[in-house]
């Protein structure tokens, strides 16, 4: 009698295991399957909001070539704000980056210029020296005088801005001078920091 009662809690305690271990497997593959679920959720959310973020407020972008220096120099990334032209227009001296409007095999995706004139301005070259409405321009930005020839009074129209180089040495920057004042609707933003390398880390 006594050894069948001990049969039979024998029975009863590893029924009692097998339920336990059974509901615990059970509720870990839930754990495991829901965290997987909110780690897609929430990379989704993160994604979307990037994918707003560097559509309509800032964009990451690298200097390619050697127009801007010595101000931005080859390789260098920047935060581009993309949101400040919804609440206002480019002004004299700010950096902008914008679609490349000219064509021909050496035309890129994007160019990084300063804005030299905005929209009514007369820009001129006289004498190596840049002048705007009459004016001489001081830009300490620049390290030597504009070596490419002068060129006479234009007027910048309507909705258009003359972009040029921080880089005056002769034949090294392609900017309005070549293709023209650009349209405001070609300024992708304006430059707002270089963020690097740390070391050359600054707003602009």
């Amino acid at each position: 009698m006594n050894r069948e009662l001990e049969e039979e809690l024998m029975r009863s305690r590893r029924q009692r295991y097998r339920s336990v271990t059974h509901n615990k497997s059970r509720q870990s593959k839930r754990t495991w399957i829901r965290d997987i679920r909110e780690w897609i959720i929430t990379a989704g959310i993160v994604f979307a909001v990037m994918s707003l973020l560097n559509i309509y407020v800032f964009n990451v972008s690298t200097v390619i070539g050697q127009s801007m220096q010595p101000t931005l120099y080859q390789g260098e990334k920047l935060i581009i704000n993309k949101i400040a032209l919804s609440f206002g227009n480019p002004g004299r001296g700010e950096i902008v980056v914008l679609h490349d409007p000219s064509t021909g095999p050496d035309r890129k995706e994007y160019l990084v210029k300063r804005v030299i004139g905005i929209p009514g301005d007369i820009v001129e070259v006289r004498d190596q020296q840049l002048y705007v409405n009459g004016k001489r321009v001081e830009e300490p930005y620049i390290d030597t005088s504009i070596e490419d020839p002068d060129f006479s009074g234009l007027t910048v129209q309507e909705g258009t801005y003359f972009v040029m180089g921080d880089n005056r040495h002769a034949g090294a920057s392609k900017d309005s001078r070549y293709f023209g004042p650009v349209a405001k609707d070609s300024i992708v933003g304006k430059v707002s920091l270089i963020w690097w390398p740390i070391s050359k880390m600054k707003a602009l």
